[in-house]
Order: C-alpha cells, then structure tokens, then sequence
C-alpha cells in the first residue's frame, strides 16, 4: 500500500513539472530553486577590508532587545515557526526572567520538519526555529547561569534533533524532484553543521559528529562557493533574504575557521550589492519571491536593510533612517550577532564618491541589476520579469535623491508598458540616463524650474538637475550637476528636437549618444548602443560585477 502511495506521489510531481510552471510549483513545494552556475566575477572584486573600529554598545540595539525579552509568549506561540524562539533570545541575552525563559523554552516542541513546506508536507519549516535555538544554544550553552544545564540538554537531545550528514539539497518529500533555496539549505544545514560541532567540542569524539569525516565541512563550503561565485537564486528576495542571512550569521560566528570566512564572504558580497544599489539606505531593486510583496512601495524597510541599521548602530554614523517596522524580526539578530560589514560597504550606502555605473548579473533566467550613481543620487534600474515561472517581481525604474522620502510615491521614477510588472523590462538604465516604455512619475512639491516642449527641469535640494521627458508610451530621465536650468532645457531640445527618433536614440547636449529599445525582449537589456558602440545585452551571460 506504501509503495502504490509514493507511486501516486511520484507521478503526481512529474505532471506538475512537467505540465506546470515554476509558480504552481512553488505554491505546491514551497521553493524551487535551479542548479548553480558560475559566472564571471567582473571587474571588481567585493571589498573584504575592515579598519572601521566599532562600538561595543547601541542604544538603539539595547532598546530592540528591550522590547522583544518584553514580548509574552502564549501557549500557542510554542508549536510553528512565529516569534517565541526570538523572543526567548532576547530574554537570555537580556537576562530577562531567566528563570521563565527556561521553562518556556523547555515546554517547546519539535512542531515540524526542517526544509519547505508544501502540499505533503505541511509540517515543514521547523529549520526557521531551529536557526534561532542553535543562536541560543551557542550564545548560552557555556552560561549555566543563563541557560539551565537541564534547559541546554533539552535543547540540545529534543529541540536540535538534526544531527549527523543527512545534507538535503531537495525539498522535503519530491523524491529528489525539486531543489531547495539558500535559505533553506543554510538554516537547515548551517543548524545540522552546528549541533555536530557543538558535541564534538564539548568531549564527543565520534565521526557521526566530527563534520571533518563525515563531509559536512566541504558539503557547507562547497555551497558557500557557489553563492559567491554564482550568486543568490533568491537575489533580493523579501522574505528571504532575511533568514539567508540569519543562518550566515550563525555560521559567520560559530563554525570552523574555513566556514566562517567562507560565510563572511558571502555576506560582504551581499552587503556589497547591496550598497551598490541604495543610497542613504533606499533601496528598491528586483528582487526574486515572492509576486505578493509586489505592491510594496516602501524603500527603506525591507529585510536588507533592517539589518543594516542594527550594524550601523554600532558605527559612529547617527544620521540615518532608523525605521525597522516590520522587520524588527530581523534587527534582533542584526543587534546581538558579532558579524559587521567591510568598510567600503559602509561608506558606500552614504558617499558615493565622484559616482559609478554597475550591472550585477544573476544568471540564466534572471533579471540584472542596473545601477547609475553621482555625488548626491542614485539612478535603480527595476528589472525584468522572465515570465511567471522565474518568479521575478520588477519595480519602476527609480531615482534616489539625498533627502528623506520613504515611499516610491515621494520618487521620480517609471516604468512600462502599463501598470503590470510581468510586461516591463525596466532595464532601461545608463550612466545618469533611464528610459522606460511608459511615463515619468514626477513626485508632489516639485514644480518644473525650466521647460521647453515636452521637456522639464527640476532641481533638488542639493542643486541637482533632472530632465524628465514624458509622454504616455516614453519616460526618459537625466541627471545633471552644475548647470544653468534653462540652457540646459534649449540644449536638450536642440539635441533631441525629434520626436520620433527620440523613441530610439538620446543625445546627451555636447556628448554621449545612448541608442535603446523600450520594446526589447525579456532577454536583452534595454540600451543598444552608445556612442556608436555595441553593447553585450545579453544579461544572462553578464559576471557577477562590473563597474565603469
């Protein structure tokens, strides 16, 4: 009877594979992630220096712990993956009511399996739990006076119940049929990892748990590799990126000298990216899973970035947003884990020098990441969505300004054909240059300080000049430094004076020639060529980072 069930199972996945796309599968097996392939690194290396020197203390690290080892835990907390195992954190590392956050924690149950949940197993994403328990276990497991001897075995025989070198690389109960995503294999593995470490440092000496002999070690590093060398499949992903970066954290502070640079590694070339792409920490990129978080429109409070404000509250920079609605989930273990990013990602997010232009490529099937910088700005290109299966949310392309807007509708950005984020290709993005088949949102209180035909100037607090020129079916935008407002408007129009062949071509006054298809394919970038000169459109095949 066993068998004729899994038999059932099996073809039962094979149809939804084979007859279904990515989407479905996904809503059915949770994630579903591609094989790894390594692309060219680029032209610049990620930046692993760090000189900075940090505080030990943050006030506003001290008032997010606060709250959370305030929180209090139900009965119902204490099965599925929500918020107690994090607020039992804060409660040890607060030494907050000690005594009653060991009992609660001993009243825990393995609610579930690790791995994704899906429509056969409904139980799963016990590795979210079990990330934040091996946190406790490793932050407390030596303070008996914290963590209750008899609490760490708890912990340790019932609660960690992954052990050993049983590395899962597919989802749970797909027969091998569907991978699994980083965050995932790094909860999941990273928590398996630690557990055998803890034992075998505190006096067991079995192979079962020596990750050496039992390939642990080299399974883990193999795919630390292949996310530095390939990149994150769940590039930018809200949730995800979040508990991708919890479990790097863990492994970053608590692993063998090889993993925790290894781990460390590929955090500062997502921190990297990261900084490339925000500026005063607005961020607004494409980003893969899920096509719900698609309305959001904030640009300061994804996952991302939460974390960057707990690090930088150790930093002598003050000055910054500090709004970590809805994600002070992740903020927790931004402010009690030891990780903090290079420098040069730190000085990024706020100087960007005499500026840069930077594609970030992601691979086969994926969308880029564009990306045009000045002194005062930041030009974001939104990406393209690779149809349903690629699971790719494009945003409008955006233009970042040094002043306090939160939300996209306080931007200059745009985006097109349409309001349907599936038809875009939003790769539209030179230096200091965006187009888009669709027009320019221009945000209130700005008001045009020179205009000519279709043509508009406006000025930012810092002096900046953006040209917009927008028409239902064609959104172009420029930035420009030092420039008399009114020459600059007959100098465009002078320029691009025709309409029509400024549906393909844009002349910037007394330089570049940028030539482009609004309409281009889902494969190719949207800008042709410049100054004459062809370009590699095909973004599938563009290294992880190149800058000019």
């Amino acid at each position: 009877m066993k068998k004729i069930q899994w038999i059932i199972v099996l073809v039962a996945i094979m149809i939804i594979v084979l007859f279904s796309g990515r989407s479905l599968t996904t809503t059915l097996f949770g994630e579903s992630a591609p094989k790894f392939v390594r692309l060219e690194p680029g032209n610049i290396g990620v930046p692993y220096e760090r000189k900075m020197v940090w505080k030990t203390q943050s006030s506003f690290a001290d008032s997010i712990i606060k709250n959370w080892s305030e929180r209090p835990i139900a009965e119902n907390m204490l099965s599925g993956k929500g918020s107690a195992p994090r607020i039992l954190l804060a409660m040890f590392f607060a030494k907050h009511h000690l005594d009653e956050a060991n009992k609660i924690l001993m009243k825990n149950t393995v609610w579930g399996v690790s791995g994704s949940s899906w429509m056969l197993n409904k139980k799963g994403d016990y590795d979210f739990t079990a990330t934040i328990y091996t946190t406790i276990l490793y932050l407390f497991g030596d303070q008996p006076d914290v963590l209750y001897p008899e609490t760490k075995k708890y912990l340790l025989d019932v609660l960690l119940y992954e052990d050993g070198n049983k590395f899962r690389y597919t989802a749970p109960k797909t027969l091998g049929l569907v991978n699994e995503t980083e965050n995932h294999l790094l909860m999941t593995e990273g928590s398996r990892y630690l557990k055998n470490r803890w034992i075998q440092l505190h006096g067991n000496k079995e192979g079962y748990f020596d990750n050496e002999k039992n390939g642990m070690e080299s399974k883990l590093l193999a795919l630390l590799e292949e996310m530095k060398t390939a990149g994150l499949y769940e590039f930018n992903s809200n949730p995800y990126v979040g508990y991708t970066i919890t479990a790097l954290l863990n492994l970053e502070a608590f692993a063998s000298e090889k993993i925790r640079e290894e781990a460390r590694n590929v955090l500062d070339y997502m921190n990297f990216c990261y900084a490339l792409g925000s500026y005063q920490l607005k961020h607004f990129p494409p980003m893969r899973r899920r096509y719900e978080k698609a309305s959001f429109t904030s640009l300061v409070t994804d996952y991302h970035s939460i974390f960057f404000k707990s690090w930088l509250s150790y930093s002598e920079i003050g000055n910054y947003n500090k709004d970590v609605r809805n994600g002070d989930v992740h903020a927790l273990m931004g402010s009690i884990m030891p990780y903090r990013p290079a420098d040069k990602a730190v000085e990024l997010l706020f100087n960007k020098g005499d500026g840069y232009f930077v594609r970030l490529g992601h691979g086969s099937e994926a969308s880029p990441e564009i990306y045009s910088a000045g002194k005062n700005y930041l030009i974001s290109a939104g990406g393209v969505n690779r149809g349903k299966r690629s699971l790719i949310v494009a945003k409008p392309i955006t233009l970042f300004l040094n002043d306090l807007t939160t939300e996209l509708s306080g931007t200059f950005h745009l985006a097109g054909p349409g309001t349907d984020f599936m038809e875009w290709n939003n790769t539209g993005v030179c230096r200091n240059f965006a187009v888009a088949e669709g027009p320019v949102f221009v945000p209130p209180g700005y008001l045009p300080v020179a205009q000519k035909d279709n043509w508009n100037i406006y000025q930012s607090r810092d002096s900046l000049l953006i040209a917009v020129y927008s028409t239902h079916y064609l959104g172009i935008l420029t930035v420009h430094e030092k420039q008399n407002p009114q020459e600059l408007v007959d100098r465009l129009f002078a320029s691009n004076s025709d309409p029509e062949k400024l549906r393909s071509q844009f002349l910037f006054p007394g330089g570049l020639m940028i030539e482009y298809d609004v309409n281009s394919p889902k494969d190719k970038w949207v800008i042709r060529f410049i100054d004459g000169n062809s370009v590699n459109r095909n973004y599938d095949k563009w290294p992880l980072i190149n800058m000019e």
